[in-house]
């Protein structure tokens, strides 16, 4: 059985993933957007296109956080999700509904589709915070090769 690292060295390997040293100024940004929109997530004066645009963008955030904090990045949104197993140990049915909101993302941003259920928008802020939880137990960046 393949270690997480293994598993993404070999996705640098076939091209999916890029290596690129980890900054921890950008690790920074990034867990910051995210701790400024969850709260905007939350509140239910917001709308529920907002509500869910906010929560999958701190959810995204934090996905790139814990790839770049490994030396990697993608220019594919659906593998930061994917990789999530490995990047963080993350419940794989979490990543499957982090893709389901990718694609229901999409829907509204390019089709018009209308905004999720409050279920989905509840379950993607859950998860958000569940990475938040996960990518704060990562530590500082470290500067040496992995």
């Amino acid at each position: 059985m393949s270690s997480p690292q293994e598993n993404l060295r070999n996705l640098l390997k076939i091209g999916k993933l890029k290596a690129e040293p980890p900054n921890q100024s950008e690790f920074d940004r990034l867990v910051m957007s995210a701790r400024r929109k969850l709260p905007d997530a939350e509140n239910a004066g917001n709308s529920a296109d907002t509500r869910f645009t906010v929560a999958y963008d701190a959810a995204y955030a934090l996905a790139v956080a814990a790839l770049r904090w490994h030396g990697y990045r993608s220019e594919n949104r659906t593998l930061v999700f994917q990789v999530l197993v490995h990047t963080l140990s993350f419940p794989k049915e979490k990543s499957r509904l982090l893709d389901h909101c990718h694609q229901q993302r999409n829907l509204a941003l390019y089709e018009g589709e209308g905004p999720p259920n409050e279920q989905l928008i509840r379950e993607l802020i859950a998860v958000a915070k569940d990475l938040q939880a996960a990518v704060a137990t990562l530590g500082p960046v470290k500067t040496a090769p992995r």
